[in-house]
């Protein structure tokens, strides 16, 4: 009788995947891109074990978003300071920081546990087509 196998860390293998998101919408792409980063597509995928691959994301300033959310989706902030609540609208962010927007839906997506912030250090994101990891692909 043939058992199966634990997946070690030996046995995690990472790729480099390349994600244009011109013309897609926030969400779905959100979505992808977090499910890739968790390495949920592979054989060996145990959600104890950081399996994911390496992501870059490219022209982050050219998604779309469905409906009227750039006027009324806001990002809100907290110092922790008495009147200290900053509030920030999708349009203003995305003519500053286009990237933070995909970030955060991402980061939106993955697990509150200790892998998250690990997983997120391998996702990149860029405004526009040029990035430094062309060698990678």
């Amino acid at each position: 009788m043939q058992k199966t196998k634990p997946t070690r860390k030996n046995d995690i293998k990472r790729f480099w995947h390349l994600y244009d998101v011109t013309g897609k919408i926030l969400g779905r792409a959100a979505s992808e891109i977090a499910t890739t980063l968790r390495g949920k597509g592979k054989p060996y995928f145990v959600p104890h074990l950081d399996c994911g691959d390496y992501i870059v994301v490219i022209n982050s300033k050219d998604f779309k978003v469905t409906g009227e959310k750039k006027e009324k989706k806001i990002y809100t902030r907290y110092s922790g300071y008495p009147a200290g609540l900053k509030k920030t609208q999708l349009k203003d962010v995305l003519k500053d920081h286009p990237e933070r927007v995909i970030y955060h839906a991402v980061a939106g997506m993955l697990p509150d546990n200790k892998l998250k912030d690990r997983l997120l250090t391998r996702l990149h994101i860029f405004p526009g087509s040029e990035h430094p990891y062309k060698d990678k692909f």
